[in-house]
């Protein structure tokens, strides 16, 4: 299973941005995807998830009202949007599967739930 991540780049504070995370798997439309990311210095963090039919959806504290996960089955794709966004939002951020996908022990959270992780996509906020 490969995860390619794109979208990164560089924005002003207050700008947005969309990455996308794209799957070679079949398996993807029975898989809860998240995304979380990494700040120099920094553990990785939970940003967002989806459940595998996209009926559910979760956010971290710190982006929830300004960022927004999808998902198109149809693509085995799913998309991060990120708006306002701040220098605190700086940070190498991956998207990740849980093929096992088993809804009643899903904390989207941790991140030893999920099996595939993307490479990594660069997020740079200019102040």
């Amino acid at each position: 299973v490969q995860l390619q991540a794109s979208g990164g780049g560089l924005v002003q504070a207050g700008g947005s941005l969309r990455l996308s995370c794209e799957t070679s798997a079949r398996t993807f439309s029975s898989s809860h995807m998240g995304w979380f990311r990494q700040a120099p210095g920094k553990e990785r963090e939970f940003v967002a998830a989806i459940t595998r039919r996209g009926g559910n959806t979760y956010y971290s504290d710190s982006v929830k009202g300004r960022f927004t996960i999808s998902r198109d089955n149809a693509k085995n794709t799913v998309y991060l949007q990120m708006n306002s966004l701040k220098q605190e939002d700086m940070a190498v951020y991956y998207c990740a599967a849980d093929t096992a996908a088993v809804l009643a022990v899903y904390v989207p959270s941790r991140p030893d739930l999920y099996d595939y992780w993307g490479q990594g996509t660069q997020v740079t906020v200019s102040s």
